[in-house]
């Protein structure tokens, strides 16, 4: 390992993705600061190997590049005020949620104060941290990616560079997340339909593994579809998911299973049936949740 991947690097919260960060730049030999609101949760990283700092300032002062894993854009902020000053000329990468509009916003005002800055996101779970196929990506300057990129590169094998915006990967990360809660909640609710007839969830598990896998296989038809604005590919109409409503709403019914959490998607089926796209496929429904 050369002593540029060997760079000093200053982690800033140490919650449990936070110290999967610090423990990964640790691990591979990187001088290592930590800092944390509460100072007592950075001490497991202490005996680890690494520096904690209890002023922030002094944390931001420590190494050339920062790397934010706190909360939401808010919370990153307000942690780095008393420490603006030290930002001058040192590169800023955020490991944070929050929507594009407070990411461009943070973007601004680190900016101002001279940072170097990179929005980032992990698409993965605090375990994956510095495997091959975790996948981190970012928006930002394309010079202050390739030049960290050694040092990412010990977050995980998968580094992509979304474009020069900065808020591109709370973009991508509100984007691609909406599809979790949906997914889980239609877990659940096979679970509890199972659940209705003393069956457990796990018994499930293969054959979700399975629909999700057919799922995926789907989506560049469903993308072609909503890029090409051409809903007749599929094969899926809006006319069949509309149809199994009264099916739904009658098991619901006999499992004793709530599925009022159907409530808007039945809305926005009965919506494109009244335009007249009943025979479109189910892509079609992005022309409801746009505003052109």
């Amino acid at each position: 390992m050369t002593g540029k991947e060997r760079a000093p690097v200053t982690v800033l919260g140490t919650g449990s993705m936070g110290r999967a960060v610090a423990e990964a730049f640790l691990a591979a030999g990187h001088p290592t600061t930590v800092w944390n609101r509460t100072p007592e949760r950075a001490a497991p990283l202490m005996r680890a190997g690494a520096d904690r700092k209890l002023d922030i300032a002094a944390a931001v002062a420590a190494g050339p590049v920062i790397i934010a894993v706190l909360t939401t854009f808010e919370a990153t902020r307000a942690a780095l005020e008393p420490a603006a000053a030290a930002l001058s000329g040192r590169t800023l990468i955020t490991l944070n949620s929050g929507t594009p509009s407070d990411a461009a916003e943070f973007a601004a005002w680190a900016s101002g104060h001279g940072a170097r800055y990179l929005g980032g996101a992990i698409k993965n779970v605090p375990a994956a941290i510095g495997k091959p196929d975790t996948l981190l990506y970012f928006g930002g300057d394309r010079a202050i990616f390739d030049e960290n990129i050694g040092l990412l590169g010990v977050l995980g094998g998968d580094l992509v560079h979304l474009g020069e915006e900065p808020d591109l990967a709370a973009l991508y990360e509100s984007a691609v997340g909406a599809t979790l809660l949906p997914v889980l909640l239609g877990f659940f609710e096979g679970a509890a339909l199972l659940a209705s007839r003393g069956l457990p969830a796990h018994s499930m598990v293969p054959y979700s593994a399975k629909w999700l896998e057919m799922v995926i296989s789907l989506l560049p038809v469903l993308a072609e579809e909503i890029d090409t604005r051409d809903y007749t590919r599929l094969g899926s109409s809006i006319g069949l998911f509309h149809a199994a409503i009264a099916q739904e709403q009658r098991q619901a019914a006999a499992s004793g299973v709530d599925t009022s959490w159907h409530a808007p998607m039945h809305e926005l089926l009965n919506r494109a049936v009244a335009e007249g796209r009943t025979e479109q496929s189910i892509t079609a429904l992005i022309e409801l949740l746009t505003t052109r």
